[in-house]
């Protein structure tokens, strides 16, 4: 049977309307509702100007009083009336320029006309927008002059590269597109994290600035005409107040994210509330030392030192709040303007709370190192902004309370259920995954369009002389992939390794997937014949000793690793005799090490394409070993083009996935 959506928001909003009342000792009756036109609730002050509550762990709190901020926002921000019509005011405002019937149509039946075009910095980038719409003209930064200013009065310090990529990533952000960077390195990650937040802290200020100056005009409007109906075009809020999300894998980044906010609003003007208690439980214990970050450069890969320096504890949130002058760190969840989690820490919370209502009204999702969250529990992502037949979650959906909002300020696309038409979501990676692609193409409903970069990759270096083998196998549907290469890996590809005396011994497995992993180890199990070892990422020290030691002295004749394993304990070579050609690629640590290994099997290529080079790289840990007595395999379909892409260079990869054939 169909569901009439229209009716159904409707009706939730009557639920939400009558709680709402109910707590307030007086029930609305349903003839009385009528979401665009009547007064929904009595007029009460916006939450973004009520007083802050005494401080609690003795560092001062700052406290604003209303007409006071509402009138210095005016006065401060005069020179910013004349940009009403800019990109916030025009895509979040009452009457969004792109939200119409047939722009959510075209999003929902996911048709999108793409094209090709250069975002400056950003490089090439694929821009999809809504059937029939048209391509907008470049947008201009629009950022307010008070954070504007000193922000270029920063970047003058800057290299100029730096400061072409920040104006151009700020230019694709207020055109409030979704954007999908899908390559970052390492020197410009911060750069993009210091362009992003203050993207965010535009949009945190634009909007407690229009709710100032509508609580102003009430004011002054009830004082005037005392028996007068209230005003109609204030609305400026949605359900709840945060407005903007961070998604990030560790703490460490949540403090990189903290450090770039912070450096919008810096002292003394701005007031930075419970910051001891925020660098301390999100830092490094008293007395502890971080080995990544004190080591000389080259004893760890600058990737892995950037992922892991630092609290690498997953599971985290915090609200901060915004005001004119004050930053709070830990505000609650219905009192903050960000949100700032991770997925694991943010589903626990939400089933903690049993609903998800402070995130009906998000604006802004920034996801941070998709790639690093791949590494972790994806279902948690998923449970978070993954949509279920196209529709996301938990994102901008009708909260279960009312939480005591005043309905005649939210905005009427929230009350007709278009709030996810609206976000606009940023996406940071270092390398594309069809996981997050999937999310890019089917999660994404902004009506203004979406962005997404490409990248050329180039083959990847690895000794000359090893004997290189691509293996392919035909698959039909993305949902027989797992099951077709467990069946070609075990029927075909293994067995023939096991034919060799040379190969069946002294052999890695590297396995992406966990779950993949799983599937091998338990066949393995099966086949008493078949001695073997394993490393995966719940692998303790002790195991971890064990099976090393056992496969290097040919006790084990075949090691299975998983990729997550490589991730976080990322083991290196240690000899200073490999191959020039790996100079540049692998980094020397003196702790670990893999010895023993003369042929490599790839279930599937790996997702960082650094681990096909250092997993090739073990065998020369030994004396005397020869790039010609190394052997490797790569199994593949044609969906692991993402990651062969990466390894075998984009022309490559094409022409293996064409002819399945090296």
């Amino acid at each position: 049977m169909a569901i009439d959506t229209d009716n159904s928001i409707t009706t939730s909003l009557l639920t939400l309307l009558n709680v709402s009342a109910t707590k307030a000792g007086k029930r609305k009756h349903a003839d009385e509702f009528v979401p665009s036109e009547s007064k929904l609730n009595k007029r009460k002050s916006a939450q973004f100007s009520e007083p802050e509550p005494a401080a609690s762990n003795n560092e001062s709190e700052t406290t604003e009083n209303n007409a006071d901020a509402a009138e210095k926002t005016t006065q401060d921000d005069a020179g910013d009336d004349a940009e009403a019509g800019d990109g916030y005011e025009l895509h979040f405002g009452l009457k969004p320029v792109h939200l119409s019937d047939a722009a959510r149509a075209s999003v929902d039946a996911n048709t999108w006309d793409s094209s090709t075009k250069r975002a400056g910095k950003l490089g090439t980038a694929i821009l999809s927008i809504p059937g029939g719409s048209k391509d907008a003209e470049a947008p201009r930064i629009d950022i307010l002059e008070r954070l504007r200013t000193p922000f270029k009065s920063r970047q003058s310090k800057k290299p100029k590269e730096q400061i072409e990529l920040q104006n151009d990533l700020l230019s694709a952000l207020s055109s409030r597109r979704d954007l999908y960077l899908t390559s970052t390195p390492l020197e410009s990650k911060k750069s993009t994290r210091e362009a992003i937040a203050l993207h965010a802290v535009n949009h945190v200020t634009k909007k407690r600035r229009r709710v100032l100056k509508n609580n102003e005009r009430l004011a002054h409007h009830a004082k005037a005409n005392p028996n007068a109906e209230p005003l109609e075009d204030v609305q400026d809020q949605g359900f709840t107040r945060p407005s903007v999300l961070l998604l990030l894998p560790f703490r460490s980044a949540a403090l990189d994210w903290y450090s770039a906010i912070t450096s919008h609003t810096p002292p003394p003007a701005f007031q930075i509330e419970n910051q001891g208690r925020f660098t301390s439980e999100y830092g490094l214990p008293p007395g502890a030392v971080d080995k990544l970050a004190e080591a000389e450069p080259g004893t760890y890969p600058p990737d892995h030192v950037e992922t892991f320096k630092g609290n690498v504890d997953d599971n985290f949130r915090v609200g901060i709040k915004m005001t004119r002058k004050s930053v709070k760190m830990f505000a609650e969840f219905y009192g903050c303007d960000v949100i700032m989690a991770s997925p694991l820490g943010l589903r626990r919370s939400i089933e903690k709370e049993k609903n998800a209502d402070y995130l009906s009204s998000i604006e802004v999702l920034i996801v941070d190192q998709l790639d690093a969250l791949s590494m972790q529990n994806w279902e948690h992502v998923k449970v978070v902004i993954v949509p279920g037949q196209f529709v996301l979650s938990h994102l901008n959906k009708l909260p279960k309370d009312s939480h005591d909002t005043d309905f005649s300020r939210i905005k009427p696309w929230y009350l007709d259920g278009h709030a996810a038409y609206l976000r606009q979501s940023v996406f940071l990676a270092a390398y594309e995954t069809p996981e997050a692609r999937a999310l890019y193409n089917t999660a994404l409903q902004n009506v203004a369009g979406k962005l997404r970069t490409q990248r050329h990759w180039s083959p990847i270096e690895v000794p000359q002389g090893i004997d290189q083998n691509f293996v392919h196998f035909d698959c039909g549907k993305p949902k027989e992939e797992a099951n077709q290469r467990f069946h070609h890996f075990t029927t075909q590809l293994l067995p023939a390794v096991l034919k060799s005396a040379v190969q069946s011994a002294n052999t890695a497995v590297f396995v992406p997937s966990s779950f993949d992993f799983i599937r091998v180890e338990n066949w393995f199990k099966k086949h008493s014949g078949v001695t073997f070892t394993v490393l995966s990422e719940y692998s303790t020290n002790q195991d971890i000793s064990r099976a090393r030691q056992a496969f290097f002295q040919g006790k084990k004749s075949f090691l299975l690793i998983s990729e997550r394993f490589h991730f976080y304990k990322r083991y290196e070579p240690t000899t200073p005799d490999l191959p020039s050609v790996l100079s540049t690629h692998i980094q020397i640590q003196t702790r670990y090490k893999i010895r023993g290994i003369r042929n490599v099997i790839f279930y599937g290529p790996p997702d960082h394409p650094q681990f096909f080079t250092e997993l090739l790289s073990y065998p020369f840990l030994d004396d005397g070993v020869e790039a010609s007595d190394v052997t490797c395999r790569v199994l593949y379909s044609k969906y692991d083009w993402f990651r062969l892409e990466r390894i075998a260079g984009t022309e490559v990869a094409g022409g293996l996935i064409r002819t399945g054939t090296w």
